[in-house]
């Protein structure tokens, strides 16, 4: 194991995680929900939102499997009792974490590409290329929708009253689905997200005349 690797792995997860957690707070705050604020979740400090699973754990072991790297800090608190629009208001607060992470692997991708380090070797290199991976496997894993990921809240806007019931009563459990679903369907899930990582990395170069 290449542990210097590793530790910028881990280093960019944690950030990517931090802002994507402060999105959702951001987004909340904005729409009329302050509980992210009153209890100092609208931080960059990565103390208040490092989780050991998600955060550590998960991170280095798919970094030993070889597959896409995502991870997750601890969920920034919401109340949609206060939020405008109520499930809408939601789900936009849910779309806003994984729509900082697409922005961020974007913004990336463009420097990588005009500065020239896409085509050259060495740690810079490396890292700005994890970057553009890691946030779109952040983006493309969270939009999964299933509880307690980000897509679930999406769908729970437009589901009907019995499907919000099952997907609430999932959500208790949301740690141990996602562990499962990473240690028992890995090979399927990193198939899945290459394809889509492809999709978009395809669209990038479109977008950048194939430079």
């Amino acid at each position: 194991m290449n542990f210097g690797r590793l530790l910028i792995i881990l280093a960019i997860v944690l950030i990517s995680t931090v802002l994507h957690e402060l999105a959702h707070g951001g987004v909340a705050y904005l729409l009329g929900d302050t509980t992210a604020k009153d209890e100092g979740r609208l931080s960059l400090n990565p103390v208040k939102h490092i989780d050991p699973v998600m955060s550590i754990l998960i991170p280095v072991m798919l970094f030993m499997m070889g597959g896409p790297i995502f991870g997750g800090a601890k969920p920034v608190p919401v109340d949609s009792r206060n939020l405008k629009w109520r499930e809408w208001g939601m789900a936009l607060v849910a779309v806003a974490g994984p729509m900082t992470n697409f922005l961020i692997a974007f913004i990336a991708y463009l420097v990588g590409v005009f500065t020239g380090l896409f085509d050259s070797y060495g740690t810079a290199s490396y890292i700005m290329s994890e970057v553009v991976l890691i946030n779109l496997g952040l983006m493309i894993f969270n939009l999964i929708p299933i509880p307690p990921l980000d897509g679930s809240r999406v769908l729970y806007a437009i589901a009907p009253d019995g499907a919000r019931k099952v997907m609430s009563y999932i959500e208790t459990y949301g740690i141990f689905i996602v562990m499962t679903l990473v240690l028992l369907f890995g090979g399927v899930l990193s198939q899945y997200m290459m394809w889509a990582m492809n999709g978009i990395l395809n669209f990038f170069s479109f977008l950048t005349g194939g430079a």
